[in-house]
């Protein structure tokens, strides 16, 4: 026996055969086909919001990366693949496009092309070269570092002096960039990062990012000593001035002072004074751009920026 059943009549056909079916009304078809219709509707919706169970081929998870068009999700899951390849220290990322174009580069099996994201399942050969990615360690990562005296910002020293790398975190499939540095005798702030790209933006004397230094002297400085050292003094590479400079007290000989540059030349602010002959005896970098030394860092000590904090630098500099 059928039944056949509208919401809108409610009413119940009963068919005993298939021979009655031509005594249905053709009213009772036209409910079936507006049921199928309904129940097709409904079925596809119920698709459409059903997330599709992970396709483990490789050519489904190649085109998952290589077609769509990235959104939010993938900006912080996936990176291009030539960052990647750059990130891993191989070269460039324009060497890595040129290696890419060329066809040297293959995911999942399939040559890529530039522009091509990877993610962390993804397997990159260069040849035959494997090269697994490991997308979370290679994101790009911000760390702030309290520098204390008597370290050097080098991996490589032939006095084996100590390190500031020493003290940071071990990264397996990237490395830090120093962005600036600050010599043996300099305390405060450092900022590492995984990407070429910022350390570029913040470093590049184009962009003329502020370094804020608090600098104790032997002495205290002349109104004349001061309009020098803003209008500029002669050094051994050129003339170097001061963009900000304010007193901030101090006892006895030793006078603290605020001084503020947008660039990054070797022992600047030692040999700013120098010039004038006055000897700098304590000297801390305060700031960095955007970035000032948490007072919660203490000396010797790091903190990596979470992403939140990093989407809000990134933010600041453009």
């Amino acid at each position: 026996m059928f039944l056949c059943r509208s919401h809108a009549n409610p009413r119940y056909l009963q068919v005993q055969s298939s021979n009655d079916l031509k005594s249905i009304p053709v009213l009772c078809l036209a409910i079936v086909l507006s049921e199928y219709h309904s129940f097709q509707v409904h079925f596809f919706k119920r698709m459409k919001s059903i997330k599709p169970a992970k396709n483990k081929s490789s050519d489904s998870h190649r085109k998952n990366h290589s077609t769509h068009t990235p959104e939010t999700s993938a900006t912080t899951d996936t990176m291009k693949l030539q960052k990647f390849l750059a990130q891993k220290g191989l070269g460039s990322r324009r060497e890595m496009e040129a290696l890419i174009a060329a066809g040297e580069v293959s995911v999942n099996g399939e040559t890529a092309a530039v522009g091509d994201r990877v993610g962390i399942d993804d397997v990159v050969r260069i040849g035959k070269r494997v090269i697994r990615s490991n997308i979370k360690e290679s994101m790009l990562k911000v760390l702030l570092y309290h520098k204390p005296e008597g370290e050097i910002v080098s991996r490589h020293d032939p006095q084996d002096r100590p390190s500031v790398f020493d003290k940071l975190p071990h990264l397996r499939s990237s490395k830090w960039i120093a962005i600036g540095r600050l010599d043996i005798n300099t305390s405060g702030l450092l900022v590492f990062t995984t990407d070429g790209a910022l350390a570029n933006r913040l470093m590049h004397p184009r962009f003329e990012v502020e370094r804020e230094y608090a600098v104790r002297i032997l002495g205290k400085l002349t109104a004349e000593q001061m309009t020098q050292l803003t209008t500029g003094v002669e050094l051994e590479d050129g003339m170097a001035a001061f963009s900000y400079l304010a007193e901030q007290g101090g006892e006895g000989v030793n006078q603290w002072y605020r001084v503020i540059l947008k660039e990054g030349k070797n022992r600047e602010v030692r040999r700013m004074f120098e010039a004038i002959g006055l000897t700098v005896s304590r000297l801390m970098r305060v700031r960095f751009g955007p970035i000032n030394l948490p007072p919660r860092i203490k000396r010797g000590q790091w903190l990596e920026l979470d992403e939140k904090e990093i989407r809000r630098l990134l933010s600041l500099l453009t």
